[in-house]
């Protein structure tokens, strides 16, 4: 059937936590949109990412902290439908208290997600590689975190902690918070904004859960290969805004070669070609659907 995916939302979540237990790095871009996931898809990448940076500036919003429990949402629905692979969402500090938090976990469970993850910023937050950032006491994001693993009703939804606190209180004090936050039930890490290797490393060796590594653009992390992550037992290698930079980069230059040719003659070799983007959406496999429910006739009675 070509109007959703072929799996059920457990399956992938059961997908996921496989992947995770294997040891292999999973690649795991950022869509910009539904039809860019079926393209992370196609192109044989491991899961799909939802940014909160990207969603808001979707909306043509800053990140920081604008978008609600309800957008988010719904644009995680429309992405977990087209794609078979599992959903990691960023749903940013929970959209407010513990308690908004735990209502948070269950919008991404009926949304079809694979897991979310809760970061230790206050709200309003700001992007992960900015200045100015402030954390939430630790006791409070145990709360935070608390609140998700008892209101998740399916165990296989991965539940991952992000900790902001290696910018504003230093490496130690990051660690320290995400040992906290896997004992309080966060299934996974995400240590936010590392500097280094070492650093890498230094996470590695103190927390025992499967680890994330953010390799965001223009940011404060070296861009680190697949490789170089394996060798240093990272789980996930996110790619959150990549795709989202790469088509607004080409959107800036072909607005700007329309403006000054005035035709788009010149921007045809690269564009997408109509009969590709039918291929990526499926028209053959909606039609031979239409014509097979359409054309059907009862066989001939006794």
């Amino acid at each position: 059937m070509v109007l959703h995916t072929r799996t059920t939302p457990a399956e992938r979540r059961r997908a996921l936590r496989a992947g995770l237990a294997s040891g292999r790095l999973l690649r795991m871009p950022g869509a910009l949109n539904p039809l860019s996931a079926r393209l992370i898809q196609e192109t044989g990448f491991d899961a799909v990412y939802l940014s909160g940076a990207v969603l808001a500036a979707d909306l043509g919003l800053p990140d920081i902290g604008l978008t609600t429990s309800a957008e988010i949402a719904a644009r995680a629905q429309q992405t977990a439908r087209v794609t078979d692979l599992p959903v990691l969402v960023d749903a940013d500090t929970g959209f407010g208290e513990p308690m908004n938090a735990a209502r948070t976990v269950q919008l991404m469970e009926d949304a079809g997600l694979a897991g979310l993850h809760l970061e230790d910023q206050v709200n309003p937050k700001r992007c992960g590689h900015l200045d100015g950032k402030t954390v939430t006491p630790r006791a409070e994001m145990v709360r935070r975190v608390r609140a998700a693993v008892d209101a998740r009703r399916d165990p296989d939804f991965l539940l991952m902690a992000r900790t902001d606190a290696r910018s504003v209180e230093g490496l130690p004090a990051a660690i320290d918070r995400a040992r906290a936050y896997v004992d309080a039930g966060a299934d996974a890490i995400f240590p936010e904004a590392l500097a280094d290797v070492s650093e890498y490393e230094a996470f590695r060796a103190a927390v025992d859960v499967p680890l994330l590594a953010n390799l965001t653009e223009f940011g404060k992390t070296p861009l680190l290969d697949t490789a170089t992550l394996e060798n240093l037992g990272y789980n996930i290698a996110l790619y959150p805004v990549t795709l989202l930079r790469i088509a607004m980069g080409a959107v800036e230059d072909g607005l700007r070669t329309l403006a000054a040719e005035g035709t788009q003659k010149s921007l045809l070799p690269r564009m997408q070609t109509r009969s590709r983007l039918y291929e990526l959406l499926g028209y053959e496999e909606y039609a031979a659907f239409d014509s097979a429910v359409f054309d059907f006739t009862l066989p001939p009675g006794d």
